[in-house]
């Protein structure tokens, strides 16, 4: 197996796994008989102490200078992914796991706004064919589907909001460290849930799942994700990163039969179908495809 070969596998599995990952986010809150607050807290707090060790042995003791290049646009970026875990937790609070991750899929789409907007990037008539079919295939599942409440999903679309702000940083910024903002962002997201938390220390069940919450969507998703993106083409991050979609739902399923209703499944068909071929399409054309960042 040549050099390429083994680094290009070595992507592919370390995307996966960090998809994997972050695809466990919808079951660990749910198993987590917390309020929000506290869930959001304990998250970033677990978060940070578990991406902590690597940023310290990645900058062989220039850890606190790696922080002074942050600059506005990473200050920005720590805002949008603190408000993005903020929103995630109060979404999984508040609606069915199937609706979070259904909302979630159409953010290369928003995306693709936000960036015509502020960047000035046109988005191709395929993005916005895609877009309008996965706009479509969410409408069906919030008209039609009686799972959850509306501020769930509003909350789902503020995640989806502020990790398209992420998208749009990245992109023009690409040189930020998605580690220290994601250390950051932990912190920031925890400072924001532990004044009006209810549990100062949670005990048994409810901390082991927090810690897991914590390390494997902030500490082990991104680590994994981060160094796995940078061995493959973006179209092929997009991709993998789409993993996370159906799994979230069905690990909650399988676990809690917290099954999601028909109306819900159509949709969400229809949302990952559009993604799924708005991506191959981009992969034929030599797009950039889009991938997760933070």
């Amino acid at each position: 197996m040549t050099s390429s070969a083994s680094r290009h596998r070595l992507g592919l599995a370390l995307v996966a796994i960090g998809a994997v990952a972050w695809s466990t986010g919808g079951l660990l809150g749910r198993i987590i008989h917390l309020d929000s607050w506290t869930v959001l807290a304990g998250r970033g707090v677990f978060g940070a102490l578990g991406i902590l060790p690597l940023i310290v042995w990645r900058e062989r003791g220039a850890t606190l200078r790696s922080f002074r290049h942050l600059g506005r646009a990473g200050v920005m970026l720590v805002i949008a992914s603190a408000a993005s875990m903020t929103c995630f937790v109060a979404a999984l609070g508040s609606t069915t796991v199937a609706h979070v991750y259904i909302v979630y899929a159409t953010v290369p789409f928003v995306a693709a706004g936000l960036a015509w907007l502020v960047l000035r990037e046109a988005p191709s008539l395929g993005a916005v064919l895609a877009g309008v079919g996965a706009l479509i295939g969410v409408a069906i599942m919030l008209g039609l589907s009686r799972e959850g409440g509306w501020i769930g999903d509003v909350f789902a679309f503020g995640m989806t909001s502020a990790m398209a702000a992420m998208m749009v940083i990245g992109r023009s910024h690409p040189h930020l460290p998605v580690l220290q903002v994601t250390f950051l962002a932990s912190l920031l997201s925890a400072a924001c849930g532990a004044p009006f938390a209810g549990h100062a220390v949670p005990g048994g069940s409810d901390l082991l799942a927090l810690m897991a919450f914590g390390v494997t969507n902030s500490a082990v998703g991104v680590v994994f994700f981060t160094f796995g993106s940078q061995l493959l083409a973006p179209v092929e991050t997009g991709l993998l990163s789409l993993l996370e979609v159906p799994l979230g739902p069905l690990w909650v399923w399988l676990a809690l039969g917290e099954a999601p209703s028909a109306a819900t499944i159509v949709g969400g068909v229809v949302v990952f179908a559009s993604v799924v071929i708005h991506t191959l399409v981009s992969a034929a054309r030599g797009e950039d495809g889009g991938a997760r960042i933070g």
